[in-house]
């Protein structure tokens, strides 16, 4: 006996928010502090008060959060920080990792 029919199925969209990254200044005993100041006003539009509070937070201890992004856009914000460092002879380093 064969039976024939539709088979009906009910689909379910599930949208997942991307994975998060933060984006992390590390400390170094010659990038010039105005110089960080000015990396976090520029990449990541810090005000001059939250950008010096920021690199405070490198300076003091060792790294410092510059902001919380997607894959794509935390990438993008690494390398302009890594060229605009080595464009002016600055061994800043900029990392990157999952929230």
């Amino acid at each position: 006996m064969s039976t024939t029919g539709d088979t009906k199925t009910k689909t379910q969209i599930r949208t997942r928010t991307p994975q998060l990254y933060k984006v992390l200044l590390l400390n170094d005993d010659y990038t010039p502090m105005d110089f960080v100041v000015d990396v976090l006003m520029r990449f990541f539009r810090k005000s001059e008060l939250e950008a010096t509070r920021i690199m405070l937070a490198v300076h003091h201890q060792g790294v410092g959060v510059c902001g919380v992004y997607p894959f794509e856009i935390a990438e993008t914000k690494v390398n302009q920080v890594m060229e605009a460092a080595a464009e002016e002879g600055h061994p800043l380093q900029c990392i990157m990792e999952p929230e």
